[in-house]
């Protein structure tokens, strides 16, 4: 790109400027697309008539978060809108892509194939081939929704490979139209990376990669005093690998099928999530419809159960996530689309919150909060408004609330193994989450109560342990914090490279502007900072693109790349 310049001032000039993009990585990046030649074509600028927009920062050594903001035009079909989108995230973070997949996936399934790896590579085709079967032959908004999902990581795999083969952008075309035959173990793995825990005991996976016991998230609904607000928070847990993150704002302008050019009602959302994924993953959404949509794992411990997990008549987690926050318009209907096509694999206990439905200082609300409970074969939900009003809080930690999905998926037997560490109101998060709400009077004290681990000293987090407590059994894990040498009664309890990983919030109010405040990396709060450096992990674990330390304060983000530190709620 320099060789043709003449006057080394300008080649400095140049360099700087290179310099300044990547320091700052506050770009914009347009694709259009050429409907004569279906030639999609990416720009680093906003060029006219596009189909896809979008503008990313790379900010994660700062704030623990990259920020991406994409919209389309309604001037394209769904299915171009889809594509571009795809191709104008992945243009944006290919980089961290490839990071994310080298921390996350890199040597999952190789070849030669593993018995397991086959039998899940012919798993995931053969569940793609019946739904673009569906796809074809159903005209429902439903189908529509799906095939635009699978067009969008088609457009984000292709848009991957020009961004990797270009990096001088300076042959970033596409020859269309995308395609919903996507491959199994491509980037459609970062999709059903919630799903693939489930199917390796569905597959009988010899080595498993969840850990017996493990938690996967924290949540809390709560009640302002007097009823005069909802907070609505989670935790993300993961293993630490995990932890290179985008805060998203999707604005897509797809319509219902055969409405007429009407929009579909969650045209737009904002989410926690990662590179290359589509979806949250976490999970943690707030849409223009007013639902915020946010879910723990469950699980199954049930191994009578994995016979219902088949690769027809099923639809996985994350496809039907996305559908329902698309389409649906309440907790009840959302809880209708995402129970379609059952897939058994991601169990989670999902709570669907309607800020339409709450009404300010009332004590005698409905529909605003659905909670659904999903494992193979079986879902349960209904609106559990009563509960969040009697108690003025609904906690979840990855344990069923439904007597029937805790009974169906194995609780009484561990409970009868291990004790009430299993239970639903003997586990040591329902005891702190009981003890400590009514604590809860800001958006400070709720981030404090989500944030909260203090381990070594709670007697709730006391276990049979050698010491006698765990890092597992706080509001936001660290687990990380364990002896290597302790010994622990099951394998979650232990030392290992896995806790909170986040924090989001926000309030009936925020939510309007699809608004949440976000902490990236584990509680610091009563515990040091997670430093890669000075952890045993450090030199086995892969974290490529990671910060060093995690000591991140928190930020309000409301959908834009523009990002301001939380100071303190003034709403």
């Amino acid at each position: 790109m320099t060789s043709n310049m003449a006057d080394d001032r300008v080649l400095f000039a140049c360099i700087i400027l290179v310099a300044f993009i990547c320091i700052c990585q506050g770009e914009i990046v347009s694709v259009t697309y050429d409907k004569n030649s279906q030639e999609y074509k990416i720009h680093r600028h906003e060029a006219p008539e596009w189909v896809a927009l979008a503008e990313f920062k790379n900010d994660i050594n700062n704030t623990g978060w990259a920020y991406l903001d994409i919209k389309t035009s309604t001037n394209y079909d769904d299915e171009q809108q889809a594509f571009a989108a795809g191709m104008a995230e992945a243009s944006h973070s290919a980089s961290l892509m490839h990071d994310h997949w080298m921390n996350t996936v890199d040597g999952y399934c190789t070849e030669p194939y593993s018995a397991y790896c086959t039998k899940l590579h012919t798993f995931l085709q053969t569940n793609l081939d019946w739904m673009n079967e569906q796809i074809k032959t159903n005209t429902s908004t439903y189908w529509h929704m799906v095939k635009l999902f699978l067009l969008q990581v088609d457009g984000l795999s292709q848009g991957y490979e020009l961004s990797r083969r270009s990096p001088d952008w300076s042959s970033l075309r596409y020859s269309g139209p995308g395609s919903t035959n996507l491959d199994p173990f491509g980037f459609y793995l970062f999709q059903v990376g919630g799903d693939l825990e489930d199917l390796e005991e569905a597959l009988g996976k010899p080595e498993k990669s969840r850990v017996f016991g493990s938690g996967s998230c924290s949540a809390m609904i709560k009640m302002f005093p007097g009823n005069k607000d909802l907070y609505v928070s989670h935790d993300t847990w993961s293993t630490y690998q995990s932890m290179l993150r985008i805060l998203k704002r999707y604005e897509f302008a797809y319509t219902v099928k055969d409405g007429l050019g009407v929009y579909i009602p969650g045209y737009m959302m904002t989410f926690s999530s990662y590179p290359g994924t589509i979806l949250s993953g976490d999970d943690y959404y707030l849409m223009t419809t007013g639902l915020a949509t946010l879910e723990t794992t469950i699980g199954n411990g049930n191994s009578d159960l994995w016979k219902y997990v088949q690769p027809t008549n099923s639809v996985l987690e994350g496809i039907r996530v996305m559908a329902a926050n698309r389409l649906a318009t309440s907790g009840r209907t959302w809880s209708l689309i995402f129970s379609a096509y059952n897939s058994g694999t991601y169990n989670n206990q999902w709570m669907i919150v309607d800020s339409n439905k709450f009404k300010s200082g009332s004590y005698n609300m409905t529909d605003v909060l659905y909670v659904l409970e999903q494992i193979p074969n079986n879902i349960e939900y209904g609106d559990r408004s009563d509960v969040l009003m009697k108690q003025g809080y609904w906690p979840s930690y990855n344990i069923p609330y439904y007597p029937t999905i805790f009974n169906l998926s194995g609780g009484p037997a561990a409970v009868a193994q291990y004790g009430e560490w299993f239970s639903y109101d003997g586990s040591p998060r329902a005891k702190i989450f009981k003890r400590d709400f009514s604590k809860v009077v800001s958006m400070e004290t709720m981030m404090k109560l989500m944030r909260y681990n203090d381990f070594q000293h709670d007697p709730l987090s006391k276990c049979a342990c050698s010491p006698p407590y765990s890092g597992e059994n706080g509001i936001s894990a660290r687990s990380d914090l364990n002896p290597a040498n302790g010994t622990y009664p099951f394998g979650a309890l232990g030392h290992r490279s896995h806790g909170g990983t986040d924090m989001k919030l926000t309030n009936m109010t925020m939510i309007k502007d699809l608004q949440f405040i976000a902490i990236g990396g584990p509680t610091h709060d009563q515990q040091p900072p997670f430093q890669w450096s000075k952890s045993d992990f450090g030199p086995k674990t892969p974290h490529q693109g990671h910060p060093d330390i995690f000591k991140f304060d928190p930020i309000m983000f409301d959908g834009s790349i523009n990002i301001k530190k939380f100071d303190r709620y003034r709403g």
